[in-house]
């Protein structure tokens, strides 16, 4: 096994309120095929028995490290700081790592000394784990401020391995309880901190953000309580577009409206997901209103939206589950032919 002292990436693993994921997701860093790495768990004053599960393995190169509670955005600036790695690799508590997850990444950045973040595809699980056959089709190269306004295409935090060094490039100070503290992710967002930190790499960095093909990250999509954000999801990309208005207004001002109904439409197909039908059509409605050229720009994506949220609004539920299921089962075979046309999909995705 290789020394912890200078383990060559660093894995962040902020840990709070997933004792029923954690122990899996540790055990699926533990399984990678590539081991020169340490493990930084991130105890941001878990309430539950996640921390005690964390403290069961025992591992060298496992760190467990305690704070108050700051957040997502705390947590992973907290492991930025104490990392040994040269590349710094994200997972949340509550998702997986398929175990070539560090192997093909770790390629893909030393191949390609261009590029500073790196990310997979993301395949989606449900809470008990089951896979459900969709996944996250971003676009993977060429990647554009405009782009990271249109969605996200990292996709989620369980994705990324990035360069120390750009993170370095990005550093702020702020003042804490009046000590300095250098930050990296803005702990003012509680949501959509990734997507702000992205775009600050590409607006104020030469470093590109690239990903491949590989399936290698399992995102575990937990509806509990998610309806309720979705609204507060919206909140949050005005906030970080009022943030790069501060500093590069030129960059975001073509694209600020349709950044908006873009999310709108993800956060719209999301209540569909959920069976909120009244959330989904509000939300398609507002994407429309916002930016009506979302519908020829995107029109495979925004009719077939509006169409199934008015569906789930009005039919009855039996009637609709029938709908909904063909509909899914058409999402499903159209990614995995679309997977099959780019790259062949990582094999132990269908063991999980």
């Amino acid at each position: 096994m290789p020394s912890t002292s200078h383990p060559h990436v660093s894995v962040i693993i902020p840990v709070y309120g997933v004792e029923a994921f954690i122990q899996a997701a540790v055990q699926s860093v533990l399984d990678q095929t590539y081991s020169d790495f340490e493990v930084l768990i991130i105890d941001d004053a878990s309430p539950d028995r996640s921390v005690e599960l964390c403290q069961q393995f025992v591992d060298p190169r496992i760190r467990i490290i305690h704070q108050e509670n700051r957040g997502l955005a705390g947590a992973r600036n907290t492991g930025i700081r104490h990392a040994k790695g040269t590349y710094l690799a994200f997972l949340d508590g509550d998702d997986l790592w398929l175990p070539q997850k560090l192997e093909k990444q770790v390629q893909h950045l030393d191949a390609n000394p261009a590029i500073g973040v790196s990310f997979s595809r993301s395949a989606l699980i449900d809470e008990t784990g089951t896979a459900m056959g969709t996944y996250l089709m971003p676009q993977m190269s060429d990647l554009t401020v405009r782009d990271f306004l249109q969605g996200n295409p990292v996709g989620n935090g369980s994705a990324p391995v990035v360069r120390r060094v750009v993170f370095e490039a990005i550093r702020f100070e702020v003042d804490r309880n009046d000590v300095p503290e250098d930050q990296y992710f803005d702990e003012q967002f509680r949501r959509a901190e990734d997507v702000e930190c992205w775009l600050r790499i590409l607006i104020q960095t030469d470093w590109q953000i690239a990903g491949i093909t590989d399936t290698l990250t399992l995102y575990r999509v937990n509806s509990a309580g998610l309806s309720a954000s979705l609204y507060k999801q919206l909140e949050s990309l005005e906030q970080v577009l009022a943030k790069v208005r501060s500093y590069a207004p030129e960059q975001i001002a073509p694209w600020e409206n349709q950044s908006l109904a873009y999310l709108m439409q993800i956060l719209a197909r999301t209540a569909i997901r959920l069976r909120a039908g009244a959330i989904a059509v509000d939300l398609s409605h507002r994407a429309i209103k916002t930016y009506w050229r979302i519908v020829l720009e995107q029109p495979r994506r925004i009719l077939p939206t509006i169409v199934v949220a008015y569906l789930l609004r009005l039919l009855p539920q039996s009637l609709y589950q029938g709908v909904s299921s063909l509909i899914e089962k058409v999402a499903a075979l159209n990614h995995k032919r679309q997977i099959r046309h780019q790259a062949p999909a990582t094999s132990a995705l269908n063991q999980s």
